[in-house]
């Protein structure tokens, strides 16, 4: 399981977990980390997107404030670190280095040229704003905070881009989601899925929240999703 190293687009260069399959030339997927940098769960993530034939790579995107975090969700300390993070966190650079993730991976000569995204939590907004900022082929969104304060730029979206919202989100107001579903809710090449009574990150195992038959579900429409569009 190699250690890929990405230049960044404005210099630098920074590191991503990567799982390759067994297949010759298979697609990608970018996994966007949540606020708990490349951890366990993240990690996890790309092992199972391998062993449905996706190259799965994930990119540190906190390497500009604190290269190599990881942490989880077990503890007060960790929480906190995790939203101090967050908080000094560049979005804009974010997108930039999701951006040269998705396009050093697609020169890969072992990738089939099709790559996507997907991405949880902060990651969640990250990959809408993948889908209106970059190439990605097809993008996935879990429980994405803050979409609405982006959704004017709705008509970037050139791309197929599916979001899981959940209804009870503690982190995603009513107002706030019925201003994403308003914004995109017509558009053809978005699917939204809104799950009754989940809370944030329902789908992050171990956690407060996690639900197994609402994460089941939105595996498996992620899964046909992402079959239908990259390969």
């Amino acid at each position: 399981m190699p250690e890929l190293t990405i230049q960044a687009e404005d210099g630098g260069e920074f590191k991503a977990y990567a799982v390759f399959p067994e297949t010759e030339k298979a697609p990608a997927v970018v996994v966007i980390q949540e606020i708990f940098g490349v951890n366990e769960i993240m990690r996890n993530t790309c092992k199972r997107l391998a062993a449905e034939g996706y190259i799965a790579i994930c990119p540190d995107l906190f390497w500009r404030l604190e290269p190599g975090i990881e942490l989880t969700d077990q503890t007060e300390e960790e929480w906190d670190k995790a939203f101090e993070l967050m908080n000094a966190f560049d979005i804009d650079k974010g997108v930039e280095d999701i951006s040269a993730t998705l396009q050093t991976i697609r020169k890969d000569e072992r990738c089939s040229g099709k790559v996507g995204a997907m991405g949880f939590c902060l990651g969640g907004k990250l990959a809408y704003l993948t889908a209106t900022r970059t190439g990605s082929d097809a993008t996935v969104g879990y429980y994405g905070v803050e979409i609405d304060k982006f959704i004017n730029e709705k008509d970037g979206i050139k791309k197929p881009l599916m979001l899981h919202i959940a209804e009870e989100d503690q982190f995603v107001d009513k107002d706030a989601q019925a201003k994403i579903k308003g914004g995109l809710e017509n558009n053809p090449l978005v699917t939204l899925h809104s799950y009754p009574g989940m809370d944030h990150a329902f789908t992050r195992v171990g956690g407060d929240h996690y639900d197994e038959t609402a994460a089941k579900t939105a595996h498996a429409r992620t899964h046909d999703f992402l079959l239908k569009f990259l390969k």
